[in-house]
């Protein structure tokens, strides 16, 4: 027969245990999604001015549809990247592109979608998250996830990574750093500031910093960020935000 004085040490020893228990990339990854807006954002259309152009993007039933809207000399530009490709539209006519501008127009219309639909894009099927320990900056502590991307499905920038910094307390990433090689490579981190919530979607800017030693892992940029190893480069601002969510 379990004495009560052995039953009371396994009991101890459980709590202790779970406790003890690490949470998975995947569980901090699923309670940020929540935290930042939650499901209902896989299903909605999301539209921002960014510097000078228009941002539309509908995701819905597993089709997307990512616009970017803006006039020059030559009239008004649609640049539209979907489930069939990418094409550009001049008044309401296609324009032939080369090989070469077709890959940079729907590099630049998916980079600057992607980087507003953060955290929502860590739930893509191409992503291979790792939870690599914890840090602390400007006196909050953090959950630190590297992801990487598989190449099939991950896209061009396959090869490109990235860390992110979620707060252990509300599961907001204040922090984020990323290594890329296409156009020419290089590493950023970003801060995020100018936090708003704008019909249950949560909404950052961003300074946008690079660093001064490139030889140092964006694994170690909370340690860089501290000892003044990053300059400001430019500032990330999302304008006249509207979402709108899709049965």
């Amino acid at each position: 027969m379990i004495s009560r004085y052995s039953t009371l040490v396994l009991l101890v020893l459980a709590i202790s245990s779970c406790a003890r228990k690490e949470m998975t990339a995947l569980d901090i990854i699923t309670k940020t999604i929540e935290a930042n807006g939650g499901q209902q954002v896989f299903n909605s259309v999301i539209e921002f001015d960014f510097r000078d152009k228009h941002y539309y993007a509908k995701y819905h039933n597993q089709r997307y549809s990512l616009k970017r809207i803006f006039s020059d000399s030559t009239g008004n530009i649609v640049d539209e990247l979907n489930n069939n490709g990418f094409v550009r539209m001049r008044n309401d006519s296609i324009i032939s592109l080369d090989e070469e501008c077709t890959g940079k127009y729907s590099r630049s219309v998916n980079s600057v979608i992607y980087f507003f639909r953060i955290p929502f894009v860590l739930m893509d099927e191409a992503v291979i998250p790792e939870h690599i320990g914890e840090a602390e900056v400007n006196g909050q502590l953090y959950y630190k996830v590297r992801v990487s991307f598989t190449e099939e499905g991950g896209g061009e920038d396959f090869d490109d990574t990235f860390v992110y910094w979620i707060n252990k307390e509300n599961f907001y990433i204040d922090y984020l750093a990323y290594s890329y090689s296409t156009d020419g490579g290089g590493k950023r981190f970003r801060e995020a500031i100018n936090r708003r919530n704008i019909n249950g979607l949560l909404v950052d800017d961003y300074i946008n910093y690079e660093p001064l030693n490139l030889s140092v892992p964006i694994e170690e940029y909370d340690l860089y960020f501290a000892s003044d190893g990053l300059k400001e480069l430019s500032r990330i601002e999302n304008r006249n935000v509207t979402i709108e969510y899709l049965n």
